[in-house]
């Protein structure tokens, strides 16, 4: 029956051809529209480590108290202090502490001239956490950590650009007047977003950092932080007289990664939190009760606090569904139109024994084979819409945007179903008409 109903779905699209094209177009950009916004709102939210992400947490401690924090939510960063008291205590699997920071690459040739570079000063653990990739070698150990040793890790890019893309595993390389030993280069190694330090950034799906080194060093060598760097009001004043100030400060400038495997890691480490909190607040630093966070990814990453997806791209993709939505209303009027006029057909249909499920299953098909005309005019729209996305959106995002093969499924699918929605109603009204009426008029 199927084959049937869809040889009568045919013959019907050619007898209004004008009317089908016109469905079929509108449904085309309706789907099309709201499918190159769908895909950069995807790019821009997705979650950028999957596999582990449940794992992986942000702890936030408030050392800013209740009249200075942010709607009691505490600090997204640490001072100094906690962050180091949480990287000593090793209650985690792994604990990760970064700022971003700025270096100037000074190159051999004296007749090149110093390139600067962003880096981040990470603790150990930061590329087994992070699941980075290496090109060559890998990272430092916690043993290095503990010397402040002149060790980096640095980018393919920057690996290309100093070494010609060679192992340049046990060479050297001068930041800022030291020299550091390259014990890694990374591959092609670029997290989308830059989860890990949005806040060291500024922006999350920006370009990626060409340096790593460890937290220990920069803070020997008393790197600035590139990054945000703010106080309470009860504080000492944000433009500290020297280091030692700052790391006693009660400024926010680190942020601090645990990773914990299972649920009940998580709810340790949390207590451990609020245990810690409240010894800061027996000694008489805090003067508030524990107030601690711990986020695993995605919560971090919707923080109301900052907003790593791109309004543009969650706006653009209200407006597209809004746009297919009006798309729908002006399908169900033109499918009303359509099905109306072929009254005299369901009325002999009815006549002959045909039942109102056989009317409801004929023009539903009618509509699905419409949809996935629709739908094929869709992808090809969407093809279109996709090359030229950078146009419209950040081109850093706007590059993250694939057309895969699941979103060349959902294009047809949404397609199909649209169409069928929107069929709905006019197939109900063919549904009831009367018989004898039609007969009758014709007669």
């Amino acid at each position: 029956m199927l084959t049937y109903y869809f040889d009568l779905a045919l013959r019907s699209c050619r007898r209004s051809k004008a009317l089908t094209a016109l469905v079929v177009l509108l449904m085309g950009c309706g789907v099309a529209t709201c499918m190159v916004s769908f895909a950069v709102f995807r790019a821009a939210a997705a979650d950028p480590i999957p596999w582990k992400s449940g794992q992986l947490f942000v702890p936030q401690i408030d050392n800013f108290g209740p009249a200075h924090n942010w709607k009691g939510e505490p600090p997204i960063m640490l001072s100094y202090t906690d962050a180091v008291a949480l990287l000593h205590a090793r209650q985690a699997r792994r604990q990760v502490l970064i700022y971003g920071s700025k270096w100037t690459v000074l190159p051999d040739d004296a007749r090149q001239q110093p390139s600067p570079q962003e880096g981040d000063a990470v603790s150990s653990d930061f590329f087994a956490m992070f699941d980075a990739r290496f090109r060559y070698g890998g990272g430092w150990s916690a043993h290095d950590d503990d010397q402040r040793a002149s060790v980096a890790v640095i980018s393919s890019a920057l690996n290309q650009k100093l070494f010609g893309g060679a192992d340049s595993v046990g060479r050297e390389i001068n930041l800022d007047a030291h020299v550091y030993r390259i014990v890694g280069v990374l591959d092609d190694w670029e997290p989308r977003p830059r989860f890990f330090d949005v806040m060291s950034t500024f922006d999350a799906f920006g370009h990626p950092r060409q340096l790593y080194l460890p937290f220990s060093r920069a803070i020997d060598l008393q790197k600035a932080t590139s990054g945000q760097f703010y106080c309470s009001t009860n504080t000492v004043d944000p433009d500290l007289p020297d280091w030692n100030s700052v790391l006693h400060s009660e400024c926010a400038w680190i942020v601090a990664w645990v990773e914990l495997p299972a649920r009940a890691d998580a709810a340790r480490y949390r207590d451990w939190l609020r245990n810690y909190a409240a010894e800061q607040q027996r000694l008489g630093r805090f003067g508030w009760p524990p107030n601690v966070r711990l986020s695993d990814v995605m919560q971090w990453l919707h923080q109301d606090s900052f907003n790593v997806i791109p309004k543009s791209s969650a706006l653009s993709l209200i407006v597209s569904v809004s746009f297919l939505l009006i798309c729908l209303v002006n399908v169900i009027g033109l499918m009303l139109a359509r099905f109306m006029r072929r009254a005299p057909e369901i009325g002999v249909r009815r006549a002959l024994g045909a039942s109102r499920g056989a009317i409801y299953r004929q023009f539903l098909t009618e509509a699905a084979a419409i949809g996935l005309a629709g739908g094929v005019l869709g992808l090809l729209l969407t093809a279109l819409g996709m090359a030229g996305i950078g146009k419209v959106f950040e081109p850093e995002i706007a590059r993250l945007a694939r057309l895969d093969a699941s979103l060349f499924l959902l294009t047809v699918l949404v397609a199909v179903l649209a169409s069928l929605i929107a069929a709905l109603y006019p197939t109900w009204r063919a549904a009831q008409v009367q018989p004898a009426w039609q007969l009758k008029s014709n007669g």
